[in-house]
């Protein structure tokens, strides 16, 4: 059981990172787009349009076959429309049309007072062609003891099983690269019919925003980003989430009640590693009917749950109770979560789309250099990123380089909002990620975790007031935090 992830110094450089994956010269042959009644989660309604392109799956491969990109775009209700909004899903992996539908419907929705809105979903994901999903046999008996080595040596091994099955599948890896889905922006602004557009993304979604202002800063007009994530910074530095548990453990101390109940959460969890790593925990996970299988709890897993967890500090309030619960043997939570999250005996699934673009954008020698000595002593050793930057490497030809993870450098306009507990994508990571660029307003979130942009009001306000073009004069803005001391059951 493993939770995986769910620049260039000139603009002569940029361009010619470009010129590897061209603009596509097929835009004709995309369809008109269809009027449609767009149905968010929430069950409120209006009236969108569904478009589609073309475009070759390897850009690099004059005889690629073509895939299928396509968008929902939500019209403009301003009285002066700007160029359209793009919205860049984070992952990678996710959709852009999904996250319509949910909770940032009603953003989605205010943002078009500044132009069309355009809900994107990048190659390989949500309504755009996506190869199948492959699902290896490797580590499929959850109730045996492995160590770190042995996960890694059980997903190299998965990962060669479903390179032969996406070939097979006619799928072409290769093609999944940030890089290609840059291009793929640079088709879409020509295929809506503009000179530029506008960028909004979250997580992945600023990595592949970055590289975009790297490759094709002429074409954008504007820049929206959430917990940036920067070209080198696809995998994050273990030393870095450390500090983030000090983050965590103040924030908790500043409630009294929260302080009593968990005064040290960093070496409640090392404890528990140390147990677990000693002696793991049999757990019998109860299946649908009546029965139970074994499972076997250790360390490593409780460092996976911990790294997906501390996205926001919502769901990293429950690690203390979590912890505490594992540490007395109880394993009321844990089987809850595990019933949940693992399907025993499944095996490893990889998804096409983000393990390579994960690979792809890789990692520098120097950073995989400090990840790997950060890693030893770490509170979550070598998870946070997971699988990466294990399977660094592991498909030949499809890692972009050194020049694709410098930068990006320029003055395009970015609007940079972050938040100071977010467990993902890091405060002073984040400066790092924009550091080259010269017109960046960054607003502080202060409590806010990696998925801000609905946290308050005031952070759409921020947004709206950059999409106008007026100078963004908040620096910060402070939400209240989560009550610490509830149980995860009382939320």
């Amino acid at each position: 059981m493993i939770f995986p992830r769910f620049t260039l110094r000139t603009g002569l450089m940029a361009g010619a990172l470009f010129a590897l994956f061209p603009a596509s010269d097929v835009l004709a042959e995309s369809p008109v787009e269809e009027a449609i009644t767009f149905t968010a989660q929430s069950g409120e309604t209006v009236d969108a349009f569904r478009g589609e392109l073309r475009v070759p799956e390897n850009r690099s491969d004059p005889d690629s076959r073509m895939i299928a990109i396509r968008y929902l775009r939500f019209p403009a209700t301003g009285e002066v429309a700007g160029p359209p909004i793009i919205y860049l899903a984070g992952g990678p992996g996710g959709s852009g049309s999904g996250t319509a539908r949910g909770a940032r419907f009603p953003l989605f929705m205010a943002m078009r007072q500044h132009g069309d809105v355009i809900a994107f979903d990048q190659r390989g994901t949500g309504l755009s062609d996506q190869p199948p999903a492959c699902q290896s046999g490797a580590m499929s008996d959850d109730s045996v003891r492995r160590s770190d080595a042995d996960i890694v040596a059980g997903y190299r091994s998965a990962l060669e099983y479903c390179a032969d099955f996406w070939a097979e599948a006619g799928v072409d890896l290769l093609g999944y690269t940030t890089a290609a889905s840059v291009a793929d922006l640079s088709d879409l602004r020509e295929h809506l019919g503009g000179d530029r557009i506008s960028l909004w993304g979250i997580s992945y979604g600023s990595h592949l925003a970055l590289a975009a202002l790297n490759a094709i800063p002429d074409e954008i007009e504007r820049v929206v980003i959430a917990s940036a994530e920067g070209l080198d910074q696809t995998v994050k530095l273990p030393a870095r989430t450390d500090a983030y548990f000090e983050r965590l453990q103040a924030a908790i101390d500043s409630q009294p009640a929260a302080a009593a109940l968990h005064p040290d959460l960093a070496g409640l969890m090392r404890r528990v590693h140390d147990q677990l790593e000693a002696n793991p925990l049999l757990i019998e996970l109860p299946q649908s009917d009546g029965s139970s299988l074994p499972f076997l709890l250790q360390r490593h897993h409780m460092q996976q749950f911990a790294s997906g967890l501390i996205a926001d500090p919502a769901n990293a309030g429950m690690l203390p109770f979590l912890y505490r619960q594992v540490e007395a043997g109880d394993p009321t939570l844990i089987t809850m979560l595990l019933s949940y999250f693992v399907t025993p005996g499944e095996g490893i699934t990889l998804r096409a789309m983000p393990t390579a673009m994960d690979i792809a954008s890789g990692v520098s020698a120097g950073r995989r250099a400090l990840f790997e000595a950060q890693a030893e002593t770490g509170l979550i050793g070598p998870y946070l990123n997971f699988p990466m930057p294990q399977l660094a490497g592991a498909i030949d030809g499809l890692d972009l380089g050194d020049g694709f993870r410098a930068g990006p450098t320029g003055d395009t306009p970015v609007l940079l909002l972050t938040g100071t507990l977010d467990g993902r994508t890091y405060p002073q990571a984040q400066v790092e990620a924009v550091a080259g660029l010269t017109n960046v307003s960054q607003v502080i979130v202060r409590n806010a975790g990696h998925n801000l942009f609905m946290t308050t009001p005031d952070v759409g306000e921020v947004m709206h007031e950059f999409m106008r073009g007026e100078a963004v004069t908040t620096t910060e803005i402070v939400i209240d935090l989560p009550d610490f001391s509830r149980h995860p059951f009382q939320r």
